[in-house]
């Protein structure tokens, strides 16, 4: 598909908005065998204006999956390998003086791209991860006395490994709340092993010929209006009931279990109810319905509210996960 980039988001047409990205999820799904979650909560994260992280093992396809985003995007990728020794200014960029002018001239960071992959985010101190939490929240950049926009569409698309954690920095509460999902992934089955290999093979190939054109690119205009789009899905008022009673439900889940309560130490702040809005909005345009359903809000409840429901010592300590009270409250909370 041919981008264009003469028009304003209004003027692209929706049936076409939703073809780019049915194509553009097709497409994503032929290069990143097996792990079709992981491309739903991408696409998901782009429709809704905000940020994923992803843990899983290596060699699970995550750092393929954001550049396989980003070519068949119309913007710029940049990864950043998360160290022990990364600065602050490494991501956002910083003054530097001028000899020949005697002034200061800012030089951008790597934050300022449309596409973000912060590989093992977990690996530099709290002080570099805390720099993200502007970008990601404001989509801004301030350095000394000024503050720099970023472009737009801005997506940061962070993952850790949850297997080594010997030298690593647990993300602070504050910055995991900034992530708009959370998403786990495993190993794929013994049919996607195959075809694994068989993409592996083909793209050794196509490397002796040098790099091809894409044969996809969903334009900067089609995802602005595509979020127009998403914004506008109608929602019946019962189901943003649901939305926010499963919130508040985390917070005093007395109401429906006393064991329960005692498996939770924080519940949802009104972000994840923001959140959960944003994304069944967005499963229900990525799946071509014309309104949201309580099916889509539990589609996406446990990649939003996992990192946001605090499971307390005791929950922990006999082997509960968030996961595990997250499915919990979707089987208490009454579908309104």
């Amino acid at each position: 598909m041919n981008a264009r980039t003469d028009i304003a988001p209004q003027d692209v047409p929706a049936g076409i908005n939703r073809l780019a990205f049915r194509n553009l999820r097709q497409h994503l799904q032929t290069k990143i065998i097996g792990q079709p979650h992981l491309v739903d909560s991408l696409l998901i994260a782009l429709l809704a204006d905000g940020h994923l992280l992803v843990e899983g093992a290596p060699g699970l396809a995550k750092t393929t999956a954001i550049k396989e985003l980003a070519a068949a995007l119309q913007g710029d990728f940049r990864r950043v390998q998360f160290t022990p020794d990364l600065l602050p200014g490494d991501l956002t960029g910083t003054d530097v003086y001028r000899p020949e002018t005697g002034d200061f001239q800012f030089q951008p960071g790597p934050l300022f791209h449309n596409l973000i992959l912060a590989d093992e985010i977990n690996r530099a101190p709290a002080k570099v991860q805390s720099a993200l939490l502007e970008a990601m929240g404001e989509q801004q950049i301030t350095v000394g006395r000024h503050t720099y926009p970023l472009p737009r569409p801005f997506m940061v698309m962070a993952t850790q490994n949850p297997i080594e954690h010997e030298g690593t920095y647990p993300l602070p509460e504050a910055q995991l709340d900034r992530f708009l999902l959370y998403v786990r992934i495993g190993y794929p089955d013994a049919a996607s092993e195959h075809a694994i290999l068989a993409l592996a093979r083909q793209r050794a190939s196509q490397a002796y010929a040098g790099p091809a054109a894409p044969a996809l690119q969903v334009s900067k205009q089609q995802i602005l209006a595509a979020r127009r789009e998403v914004l506008a899905m109608h929602m019946a008022r019962s189901v943003e009931e649901y939305i926010v009673q499963l919130v508040l439900a985390s917070r005093d889940p007395s109401r429906y279990d006393a064991a329960l309560a005692r498996r939770i130490n924080f519940g949802a702040s009104p972000r994840a109810t923001i959140a959960l809005d944003l994304c069944a909005r967005a499963h229900a345009w990525l799946d071509g319905k014309d309104y949201v359903s309580p099916d889509d809000v539990q589609a996406v409840a446990h990649d939003v509210l996992r990192h946001r429901v605090l499971v307390s010592f005791e929950a922990e300590a006999e082997g509960i996960t968030s996961d595990g009270i997250i499915g919990d409250l979707l089987r208490l909370v009454p579908v309104a």
